[in-house]
C-alpha cells in the first residue's frame, strides 16, 4: 500500500508493507525495481499517515529524528551501509570514505559505499543525502543533486527560518 505527500523536494510516494515503510520515492515515480505492484493507494492507513506527519514535521524544521518501522530490501552490504547512514546525525555529514571506515573497510570501498547509498529505498528517513564527497562537495544523489542541496540546507543549524 502507498500514499503520497507534497514536500519542498516535490511529491513523495511512501510505500509500506508488513507494518513497515519499505520505500520513499521521488516524483516522477518509477516502476518497482522487481516489477511487483506496490498495492493500492491507502491514504488513511495509520502507519502511512504517521510517516506523512513525520515527513511534514521534518520539512517544517520540527523533527530531527524519525520514529518509523523500516524494512528496506537490499543485500547484506547495502543494509550495513544504510545502517551507518542512520547514524549520521541531523545537520551532520560524512564522506563515503568515512562510511567505509566505519564498516571496517579501506577508502577503496568508497565507491561501493556510493553504490549502496544510491540504492537506498527510503531516502530522507535513511539520510543518504548526508553523504558527501571527501572534499566537501555534493556528489551524486538518486533524487538529484538539487534535492540533496535542499535537504542539507534544511538541516543547517545556521539557516534562517
Amino acid at each position: 500500500m502507498w500514499t503520497e505527500t507534497d514536500s519542498p523536494v516535490g511529491k513523495l510516494r511512501i510505500v509500506a508493507n508488513g507494518g513497515a515503510i519499505t520505500a520513499i520515492e521521488f516524483s516522477p515515480y518509477r516502476p518497482a525495481p522487481d516489477g511487483r505492484p506496490i498495492g493500492a493507494r491507502t491514504d488513511d492507513d495509520p502507519l502511512l499517515r504517521r510517516a506523512v506527519e513525520q515527513l511534514r514535521a521534518y520539512f517544517a524544521g520540527e523533527l530531527t529524528d524519525f520514529d518509523l518501522p523500516l524494512a528496506p530490501s537490499g543485500t547484506t552490504w547495502q543494509l550495513a551501509v544504510w545502517e551507518q547512514l542512520g547514524k549520521i546525525g541531523y545537520g551532520e555529514t560524512a564522506s563515503y570514505g568515512e562510511i567505509a571506515a566505519r564498516l571496517g573497510k579501506s577508502n577503496a570501498a568508497s565507491r561501493a559505499v556510493g553504490l549502496a547509498n544510491g540504492r537506498n529505498p527510503i531516502p530522507i528517513v535513511i539520510p543518504c543525502h548526508r553523504v558527501i564527497g571527501a572534499n566537501g562537495t555534493l556528489t551524486g544523489y538518486a533524487g538529484g543533486v538539487d534535492r540533496k542541496q535542499v535537504l542539507l540546507d534544511l538541516e543547517r543549524s545556521d539557516a534562517l527560518f
